[in-house]
């Protein structure tokens, strides 16, 4: 029987997971803590996680984000240190990587082949995990690299789709497409209503308790953004003015040139310290 474990990072809304069948197991979306004023890291929540495995005694042979993340720094080294577990992401981050090479001005020495991940997999391919799979299911859209994981009977949509009271995921970020998501969206309605979603993220509106799942049905009926009657021309519409009007995550320029490094920080410099790059004028709108 599989079992599903999440941990919910306050800063950040996000969720994380360890799924397992009761000796070994898959850690999904990990934090690696990030103060953005000391600009301080830390593997607090990881070794939360950790505790949680220790306890369980799990092996880890895999860590696995959805996507490169634009509202935390990815956990993956910790998990990749402390258990030998290999980075695993979806086959399209090479995408990601091109792009945002250019905006941080990395250089042409960046390599933008995902060769940083240990393990790259597509739609339709999956992972052995002790007596469970991982399938991937390919649901760009948010980003054109994003994957869901369905591992048993459960979706872990990543930022596919959040609470029915929340709504669904930003597609203005580079390479993103409302439509690409409409279209992502339908694919995962079309499984069974009973179907869990794990979520990534949880924003708690007005002030209700967390919540780590849902069901497909419970999306389809009630959505506020994108339910079984949402039109994609209507959504697509929605997006792009809802989009417009929203500013950027607090922890997108720090986060996106670390996770597309599978969480490794930069090379230390000649004083042995990392130094991350935040490019100026990039993102949003211009004000003057």
């Amino acid at each position: 029987m599989v079992h599903i474990q999440h941990f919910f990072d306050e800063q950040t809304s996000t969720l994380s997971y360890v799924v397992h069948d009761g000796r070994v197991g898959v850690v999904i979306d990990p934090v690696r803590n990030y103060d953005p004023k000391s600009a301080r890291t830390s593997w607090a929540g990881a070794e939360v996680i950790a505790a949680y495995i220790q306890e369980q005694g799990l092996s880890i042979p895999y860590v696995i984000d959805t996507h490169a993340h634009a509202d935390h720094l990815t956990a993956m080294p910790f998990f990749k240190e402390r258990y030998g577990a290999r980075t695993v992401t979806g086959a399209r981050m090479g995408v990601i990587q091109a792009m945002f090479r250019d905006i941080y001005n990395l250089g042409a020495d960046f390599p933008v082949d995902a060769s940083q991940f240990d393990v790259l997999i597509d739609e339709g391919q999956t992972l052995g995990v002790g007596s469970f799979e991982v399938q991937a299911m390919h649901t760009p859209g948010h980003t054109p690299a994003h994957m869901s994981w369905k591992i048993g009977h459960a979706l872990f949509a990543g930022d596919t789709l959040f609470a029915p009271d929340y709504g669904a995921a930003r597609c203005d970020f580079p390479g993103g497409s409302a439509a690409e998501l409409f279209d992502s969206i339908q694919r995962i309605y079309a499984m069974p209503d009973d179907t869990p979603l794990y979520l990534c993220h949880d924003y708690t509106p007005g002030g209700r308790p967390m919540m780590f799942m849902t069901t497909v049905g419970e999306q389809k009926r009630g959505n506020v953004q994108i339910n079984a009657r949402t039109s994609k021309e209507d959504f697509v519409a929605f997006r792009a003015e809802k989009d417009a009007e929203l500013a950027a995550p607090v922890l997108i320029l720090p986060a996106l040139q670390v996770n597309i490094r599978a969480g490794e920080l930069p090379e230390p410099e000649s004083n042995g310290t990392s130094y991350l790059k935040i490019p100026l004028n990039i993102l949003g709108r211009r004000r003057t």
